[in-house]
């Protein structure tokens, strides 16, 4: 099988998968696959590196180029050495576009991606973008939204919870699936088998009350929610053309506690976006506390080509890589709370190969003699070490 280097969301993770059966079938058995990821200038960088460290180490091996930013910049990848083809995300889940002459770049990328490989599989039920915020380059990498027929997801979620105990549903924008709510309780009751199911991602401002219903009802989905937030001022917010505020988040942060007072709360958040004052940026350290947000993805802004963001008066690197520290260090203290809360618990916990489990709230668990990969088992927190729990077996 050929090998995948995957940068980015858990997206490209479902499609590395696939893409490395096809590349296979179409002969590309001993190629390299390195799916790129647009969001931030490091990660371009990163898989830039990683081409060139790979064409060093084996000059004859092909490298097969993918993902966002090889559909927005395909030329600047081909030319890159040992490069053999760069395929566009329009077509990289296509069997045909394996093969020799086949179209390179498209615009829209497909949707329907399941994927396993460890313990949870990923299951991409929705693609594309339509919104239009000021730092994003996604919606030019990946097209505009769209969705998986639900019956389509049925029988993906089938496939795999045959050797998966977790399925987490991804997309590009997820929560803009016209029917998200339905879909959850759908696949919980068509797939009863499957233990787990969790969600990636999730755009504020688009969890309506028929979600909140799902959330508080449903115990088969994780009690974890991962939020778009990007950012804790309302000034900040509407330059970066996002659709809820700091009230927003803190409502909802409440409403999803209310609910299920174990769920735990993470976030994406920018650091260091144009015009952002110490103001502004306390304001998001403040949010992280105020709000509970203790799993958190912390960006320091990163200008994309081509997005009104990129022409903004910017920060400088030096400040942005510093506000991002105090966030994380701010995202830390609280993760360290949330897990200090969980002692004495009795957890749910999903083991990976390397031993490590993960429980509902997606709490990374360990434990001295760890069951085999897969193994689903209750375990009671003993310790915490500000990172991790430790558990033993009832």
């Amino acid at each position: 099988m050929a090998e995948t280097l995957t940068f980015g969301c858990r997206l490209n993770i479902a499609e590395s998968e696939t893409m490395r059966a096809l590349a296979a079938r179409a002969g590309f058995a001993g190629a390299l696959i390195v799916n790129t990821c647009a969001v931030t200038a490091e990660a371009e960088a990163q898989a830039r590196q990683a081409i060139r460290r790979a064409h060093r180490e084996n000059p004859a091996r092909p490298i097969l180029v993918t993902g966002c930013a090889a559909q927005i910049a395909p030329a600047r990848w081909a030319a890159l050495p040992g490069v053999a083809r760069v395929i566009g995300n329009g077509n990289k889940l296509r069997p045909e576009a394996w093969g020799e002459g086949a179209p390179a770049i498209a615009r829209a990328a497909p949707i329907g991606v399941a994927a396993g490989g460890g313990t949870r599989a990923f299951l991409a039920v929705q693609q594309g973008c339509d919104h239009a915020c000021t730092f994003c380059i996604i919606p030019q990498g990946r097209g505009p939204a769209r969705a998986l027929p639900v019956p389509e997801a049925v029988a993906a979620a089938r496939r795999l919870a045959r050797h998966h105990a977790e399925i987490v549903l991804t997309g590009v924008d997820l929560a803009s699936h016209p029917d998200l709510p339905g879909l959850i309780r759908t696949l919980l009751r068509e797939v009863p088998e499957l233990p787990r199911l969790r969600l990636s991602s999730l755009d504020p401002a688009a969890l309506d009350d028929r979600f909140w219903a799902v959330f508080a009802e449903e115990a088969r989905l994780m009690p974890q929610l991962h939020l778009s937030a990007q950012h804790g001022h309302d000034l900040i917010l509407a330059r970066m053309r996002r659709r809820h505020r700091r009230a927003d988040l803190l409502g909802l942060a409440r409403r999803a506690r209310a609910l299920r007072p174990e769920a735990a709360l993470g976030a994406d958040l920018i650091a260091g976006f144009p015009t952002e004052t110490e103001e502004h940026a306390r304001a998001s350290e403040a949010l992280v506390e105020e709000a509970g947000l203790a799993f958190l993805h912390v960006f320091p802004f990163s200008p994309r080509a081509g997005t009104p963001a990129a022409r903004m008066p910017q920060l400088a690197p030096a400040l942005r890589r510093e506000r991002a520290a105090r966030l994380r260090a701010a995202g830390a203290a609280v993760r360290a709370r949330f897990l200090a809360g969980r002692l004495g618990a009795v957890e749910s916990v999903l083991f990976e190969a390397d031993g490590r489990g993960m429980t509902e709230q997606g709490a990374p668990l360990r434990t001295a003699l760890p069951p085999p990969a897969g193994t689903l088992a209750r375990l009671r927190v003993v310790a915490q070490d500000g990172a991790t729990l430790h558990g033993e077996a009832i």
